[in-house]
């Protein structure tokens, strides 16, 4: 290991069978964390502990975020086995493409139980243990949700959700030792983005965009939430960080000079 930042802390991590979730989950495993990847499709997660660092602690368990009581069986389950929950990250997503006028009421409903819905069940679990040791959150939002795009209102809205509750929980639990915070990435290079990187004139427009000329890696993100998790962030809390390659220091006007 290269460092002990999170020796002897357990962390449960959600969407960790691939992209930023797994990064994240490796992250914290290197530093020394006891690591539970959370996701719905054991077959991903089994790759993400096969990839772990040697010697570390990842272990795979199969939950549905949008499911109340899955999740509260899952939280209860973990604290009890390992005595305690000191970082939740709420990583799950899944997104639709449409405008109000065309998603349909399943694509709409599927992106906000798993987004918004999933990032209040997990929390409200979660708040009860994270309290006994001090613990906090980490929301993992997108630029999507700090501003509009074209075709993706279900996503808009999810995401503007979690960037919301994650305001409200920092205000409600910081005086319980609870802090909450969120990253919020740009394009990244993960499974669900495979379409639009593998896209030449996709990619292009988003060169244009991103003053780096390039999407994120995965392990850039989880880096910002190791950071945010944890004690260098001990008086951080409430705090919305795009991990965009300097998307948003744009006024939005196109390139002119």
């Amino acid at each position: 290991m290269s460092e002990d930042r999170f020796a002897g802390k357990v962390v449960l991590i959600t969407g960790a069978g691939s992209g930023i979730g797994a990064a994240a989950a490796h992250r914290f495993a290197r530093e020394g964390a006891t690591v539970i990847v959370v996701g719905r499709t054991e077959e991903k997660l089994r790759k993400t502990v096969a990839a772990a660092p040697a010697g570390s602690t990842v272990v795979a368990r199969v939950a549905d975020v949008s499911d109340a009581s899955a999740v509260t069986a899952l939280i209860d389950g973990v604290a009890g086995e390992y005595g305690r929950l000191d970082v939740l990250v709420n990583n799950a997503a899944v997104a639709a493409v449409g405008t109000v006028g065309d998603i349909d009421t399943a694509d709409w409903r599927q992106v906000m139980s798993v987004v918004a819905d999933g990032t209040f069940f997990m929390s409200k679990a979660a708040l009860p243990h994270l309290r006994t040791v001090g613990g906090n959150i980490v929301n993992v939002g997108s630029v999507s949700g700090l501003g509009g795009d074209w075709g993706l209102a279900a996503y808009n809205a999810a995401k503007g959700a979690v960037v919301n509750l994650t305001h409200a929980m920092a205000l409600d639990h910081g005086a319980e030792g609870v802090r909450v915070n969120a990253v919020h990435p740009s394009l990244t290079a993960t499974e669900m983005a495979t379409p639009v990187v593998e896209n030449e004139t996709a990619m292009a427009a988003f060169r244009q965009r991103i003053p780096m000329r390039r999407a994120a890696e995965p392990e850039e993100v989880a880096d910002v939430i190791a950071f945010l998790a944890s004690a260098d962030a001990r008086f951080v809390n409430g705090v919305q960080i795009p991990v965009d390659g300097g998307l948003r220091a744009s006024s939005g006007q196109p390139r002119m000079f």
